[in-house]
């Protein structure tokens, strides 16, 4: 299964020439590629598949697939290796 989930960009930086950051997930945090979204800036809200932000979203897009993820919580423990909180 492909599942792209919504984050919010904490903290941006360089790490060897990829353009790297913190996103948060409604409580868990990731490290996370920006490199195919370089207009997403701190506070942004992306869709991140197999750690790469792949495109942004707004906060109430964001938020509501959060809510409908968190009904299918098998699936986003699969993607990110916990259960959302």
């Amino acid at each position: 299964m492909c599942l792209g989930i919504p984050g919010q960009v904490r903290e941006i930086r360089d790490d060897a020439g990829l353009r790297m950051a913190t996103v948060d997930f409604g409580g868990v945090r990731r490290e996370v590629c920006l490199d195919y979204t370089p207009g997403a800036g701190v506070g942004a809200y992306v869709i991140v598949h197999v750690g790469f932000a792949i495109t942004e979203v707004d906060e109430a897009e964001a938020w509501r697939t959060l809510d409908v993820l968190r009904a299918m919580a098998d699936a986003v423990e699969t993607e990110l290796g916990e259960p959302l909180p």
